[in-house]
């Protein structure tokens, strides 16, 4: 019984390693408008927090994930806010009258092809998904 006990431990803990994303787990993207190509992370986080609309005179527009591995992986290395402490942030922000909320999408491809048609429009996506037609942004 003890060894049952330690496969479902040893099992449970693997799953969440492989479940929980990373930073190196997220590449940062943008519409190919975007004239920089490497951003730094206290930028980024300006973006996503609406404290910032230009990079390089640009104007710029944070595309957010709904969700899963990506989405974790971002908030924690770069954010560092729960999913809801930024939805919480984002719903301040707009009864405020600060800024609009952000566009919300639900997977990695629906952020690359937005962000790829979106002049301005910077996202993430995890590491392995496809980047084709948006440009990735080195964070220092």
């Amino acid at each position: 019984m003890k060894c049952v006990k330690s496969f479902f431990t040893l099992a449970a803990a693997g799953f969440l390693l492989t479940t929980s994303a990373r930073a190196g787990d997220v590449k940062v993207v943008a519409n190919n408008s975007v004239t920089v190509s490497s951003i730094s992370a206290d930028d980024l986080i300006g973006v996503f927090l609406m404290t910032k609309s230009s990079l390089s005179g640009g104007h710029v527009e944070p595309v957010v994930e709904q969700g899963g591995p990506a989405h974790e992986g971002f908030l924690k290395e770069y954010i560092h806010k729960t999913a809801q402490a930024l939805q919480n942030y984002y719903r301040s922000q707009l009864l405020a009258g600060n800024a609009s909320m952000p566009k919300i999408l639900g997977s990695d491809a629906e952020v690359v092809e937005y962000v790829a048609k979106t002049k301005g429009a910077i996202g993430y996506v995890g590491a392995s998904a496809s980047a084709e037609g948006v440009k990735i942004l080195e964070v220092k």
